[in-house]
């Protein structure tokens, strides 16, 4: 991976609190940890659809961004001069972006800073859907608003311009698999004056894959206070519950058609009624 990959970059962008807190914790706590081996691949699922960002509960705090910030007390695991682990709480804040298949609800990239109290080093973590191939970790580049523009219009930009951010994968969990890098000052004021990010990962079958995720909003919710846990997790609720009729009524709509073209004698087929004709009378005779 490396500019060969970044090239495919803008024909791709052409083209939960609970969940997200406690991914970020596993992780946090495993960096405290000894690094454990990683696997070769990543859990096999199928390749992300190209879909629509749906309007994900983040439009609870800003109806105009998509990033969110989110604080909470976190679980932290840590080896005391004893060498025994040490469990503390820590003050947790992400500020967020997730986009949503509208028709699935499955995540299709997910990216955030993480801070944790007490810890100068932020962290950028960047979660795609399973089925990526992990040696080759993920790439990402901040686009200059320009070249975001450039970039969503399929026009060609200059790649030697591009600055590459390598992430390494930390953990897989059923939602996808996340990778992360230190936030460093550099990518930081990359990331407040920029528009957007263009994250890279490989496929099981050895194909770049883009994912696009836009940095509008991203600096006000990083400067402002985080969002109520609560009126968030019920946003994104209410947000899948749609998602979920959604499939119903789809699921529906497909059985009701199928059934239409099924034999009229096969079993299940809906019953039709048919007229008998009746001879008509002779006419009396006179």
């Amino acid at each position: 991976m490396g500019n060969a990959l970044l090239r495919t970059s803008g024909r791709a962008l052409a083209s939960a609190l609970a969940i997200t807190v406690a991914m970020s914790a596993s992780a946090a706590m495993a960096q405290d940890k000894a690094a454990p081996k990683k696997a070769q691949s990543a859990p096999a699922a199928p390749a992300a659809k190209a879909a629509a960002p749906a309007k994900a509960a983040t439009a609870a705090a800003n109806p105009k961004s998509a990033w969110v910030k989110l604080c909470e007390n976190a679980p932290i695991m840590n080896r005391g001069k004893d060498g025994k682990e040490v469990k503390t709480e820590k003050r947790l804040c992400l500020t967020h972006h997730e986009r949503l298949d509208g028709n699935t609800g499955m995540v299709l990239i997910s990216a955030a800073i993480r801070e944790i109290d007490g810890n100068p080093k932020k962290t950028l973590m960047v979660m795609v859907p399973l089925g990526m191939a992990i040696p080759p970790g993920i790439r990402a580049a901040v686009y200059t608003k320009e070249q975001w523009a450039k970039a969503s219009k399929n026009e060609k930009i200059d790649e030697k311009k591009l600055k590459p951010i390598e992430l390494h994968y930390s953990l897989c969990h059923p939602a996808g698999c996340t990778a992360e890098t230190e936030a460093t000052p550099e990518i930081l004021k990359e990331m407040s004056t920029g528009g957007g990010i263009m994250v890279l990962a490989m496929n099981a079958a050895a194909e770049p894959v883009g994912f696009p995720v836009p940095l509008d909003g991203y600096n006000e919710a990083a400067a402002g206070p985080p969002v109520d846990n609560k009126k968030y997790a019920e946003a994104r609720s209410a947000l899948m519950k749609q998602i979920r009729e959604r499939q119903q009524k789809l699921a529906e709509e497909w059985k009701a058609n199928e059934m239409k073209n099924l034999p009229l004698d096969a079993p299940g087929a809906p019953r039709t009624t048919t007229t008998a004709s009746t001879p008509a009378k002779a006419a009396p005779k006179k």
